[in-house]
This record gives structure tokens, sequence and C-alpha cells, in this order.
């Protein structure tokens, strides 16, 4: 067996050791095709406030930019399908991804433990663990390794798990064997178009982002625009309607991660509990989870937001 084929059935074989539901790997290059997407998409103006993917327009494309040296992409991906849906009768709702301890955290620290476990025993390489927290185009990296096809909500998709995954990379300079893209399987299946409340999903794969929910409530700074009254759906930090309503998410299998367990606050709050939410109770709940990112005035802007208009209807 070749020293490549070797190192990437042992890459593949810590993977699932580690918790990992797929792992592939690609030859790190420029993403020629994605180029022109990238460039369509900034030109739109479809990052809205999200100015910080105007940066490193090369580097997003180029990982060799990122790690100097680097041969190979893997790609991996890690299931937080919950066994447990918060209650959503008089309440707000959170988007899954965000029930518990930040995914960031949470997965650098396995990946952490996974390289140091492949050190010892292939040998020292060079390379940078990411997840969500670099210029790194993730879908693009985990298509072309074969982890699944890039859906209509432009979200990663498999036959196996349907979309409730993070993904992460560790872009490396060792020589690796690549694995390759899967066929699409979407169809003529227009749910997730269908479902957005706000009209999001521009075209096959391309999303408006400016116009999303989960950009609202997390990116946005500035106040939320009114043409989104009545469309939010009680969704105050985030939003799932594109995933719940994939028919692949019907074989969506429960996550063993207790890092990603909600807490006891978050199944027993109302829409009441939340309004007369403070500043130290929102540290309390959310001192380890991405909710952080939109700080507690963000979060009082979105309820506010939200609850202003359905009161004015239900007068």
């Amino acid at each position: 067996m070749s020293q490549k084929k070797k190192f990437s059935q042992l890459i593949k074989q810590k993977a699932q050791k580690f918790g990992f539901q797929s792992c592939g790997i690609s030859k790190a290059g420029f993403l020629e095709s994605e180029a022109r997407s990238l460039e369509s998409y900034l030109k739109n103006n479809f990052q809205g406030e999200m100015k910080y993917l105007e940066n490193h327009f090369d580097k997003r494309l180029d990982p060799t930019l990122l790690v100097e040296g680097a041969q190979s992409v893997i790609s991996l991906s890690y299931n937080y399908f919950p066994e447990e849906t918060l209650p959503t009768l008089d309440n707000f709702k959170i988007s899954k991804y965000a029930y518990a301890q930040d995914y960031h955290e949470v997965i650098k620290d396995i990946l952490r433990e996974m390289v140091q476990e492949l050190q010892e025993e292939i040998g020292a390489f060079s390379c940078r663990i990411f997840t969500d927290s670099a210029p790194v185009l993730e879908k693009a990296w985990a298509k072309k390794s074969g982890l699944g096809w890039v859906g209509k909500n432009a979200l990663l998709l498999t036959k196996q798990r349907g979309s409730f995954q993070f993904l992460a990379e560790i872009i490396c300079d060792l020589e690796l064997q690549e694995d390759h893209a899967v066929t699409d399987h979407c169809g003529s299946c227009r749910k997730c178009i269908d479902a957005c409340p706000t009209g999001a999903i521009v075209s096959d794969k391309v999303i408006n982002g400016s116009q999303c929910i989960s950009y609202v409530t997390i990116e946005l700074k500035n106040e939320i625009p009114d043409h989104f009254k009545g469309k939010m759906e009680d969704w105050m930090f985030g939003c799932d309607i594109c995933q719940d309503v994939c028919p692949w998410n019907r074989f969506a299998i429960p996550h063993k991660e207790e890092r990603f367990k909600p807490n006891n606050f978050l199944k027993s709050f109302t829409k009441k509990d939340w309004k007369e939410i403070t500043q130290e109770i929102f540290s309390e709940i959310f001192k380890k989870s991405p909710v952080k990112r939109t700080k507690f005035a963000g979060l009082k802007r979105n309820i506010e937001f939200i609850s202003s208009y359905s009161d004015t209807k239900e007068e």
C-alpha cells in the first residue's frame, strides 16, 4: 500500500473515532469555478453588512495561501441534529446549531486532539484547522471531497443524514489520496425555495444573505428593515426553515455530543421570559453559546421587533 493511501485511510479512521460523520480529501489548489460565483455574489451585494466576506478574496479560493506548502484539504462533517427540539408553542425560536455550546470551540477542541494523535502516528506535518473561522470556502471543499452536494438552499446535503452538520477542515502539507464529488440529488424539489418567508433563496444554490432571517437576527447590526415585519416566524436567533422542510432531513439521526445538548433554561423559557430577560440572565444562559455573537442588545432588538409586529397583529 502506498504511503498516500495508508495516511488517507488512517485519517479517515481517526475522523470516525473522534465522532465525525464523514471525512473526504481534496488536492489543495485554486477553486476556479467558485471564483466566478463568489465574484457574482459580492457584485450583487448579497453579503449585506457581512463585509468580512469581501476580504481575503484570493485566500478564500486558494488554501495554499493560508498554509504554506499545503498539499491536501481534509474536509470533515460533524452531526448536530438534536434528540429533542425546543418547544415552539408560546416561544421564540433558536436555530438548532445554537442550542448549546459554541461549535467553533467544540469542533476545534476535537480537531486539535485528532491532529495530535495523527502526528504521533504519522510524524510531524504542517497544518491548520478550521471550522467556519477563516476565509475557507467550506462547502466547496466538502463537495469536492465527496461529503455531499450543495442543495438549492446552498447548504451541504447528504442522502444519509441530510444537512444538520458542522463543517471543518484540516489543511496540511501531506500528499494524500483524493476523493471525488458525489452527484446532486435535489432534482425538481423546490420545498426550501417555496418555504422561505423572505424569498432569500433567489435561485438554485444562491442566497441573498441580506434577505435571510439568520443574517438579520445575527449579522445585521443596524435596525431590522420594515419589510421583514410579519416574515420572521418567531425566529429570534438564526433560522432552520429551509432545513426543516428538506426531505433529506427525514434521515437525520440525533447527535451524541453532550456539549451540543440544550440547557434547562432553553427548555423552559416562554415568550414572556424572553421579553423580560436581563443582561445577567443572558450572560448565564449563553455563556459558552454562539448566541453571544448577537449580544444582549441584539437579541432584545430581535425579540422586540417580532413582538411589536405580533402585538399589533393580535390587536
